[in-house]
């Protein structure tokens, strides 16, 4: 399990290259196009180490996508007030579901 780590660390810099991302989009000052392409880069370094390390293409991508995207949304509908609904409630359910399922043996 030594590709928890750099996944984990994929995840973190992803979202924080997406508050960049849509930090750029609200503001348009390019420092944070340079940051956004800056952790999106290091977050890539860290998936080739995931996926080194063992977490296998498939199984490392559904972990990625599902929590990266709970996060994204926790973070557009707590920073920046972007809505939601139960539909996409229900589908971050799921994910959740998925993740688990994934871990489970």
């Amino acid at each position: 399990m030594h590709w928890i780590i750099p996944l984990a660390l994929l995840i973190i810099f992803e979202s924080l290259a997406d508050i960049f991302a849509k930090e750029y989009s609200i503001k348009g000052h390019w420092y944070f196009w340079v940051a956004g392409i800056v952790g999106y880069i290091i977050a890539n370094a860290f998936w080739l180490s995931a996926i080194k390390n063992g977490s296998q293409l498939g199984r490392g991508a559904i972990i990625f996508s599902v929590v990266s995207a709970i996060l994204a949304l926790i973070i557009g509908v707590y920073f920046y007030h972007e809505s939601t609904n139960k539909i996409q409630i229900i589908g971050m359910i799921l994910g959740i579901v998925s993740v688990i399922l994934i871990f489970w043996e």
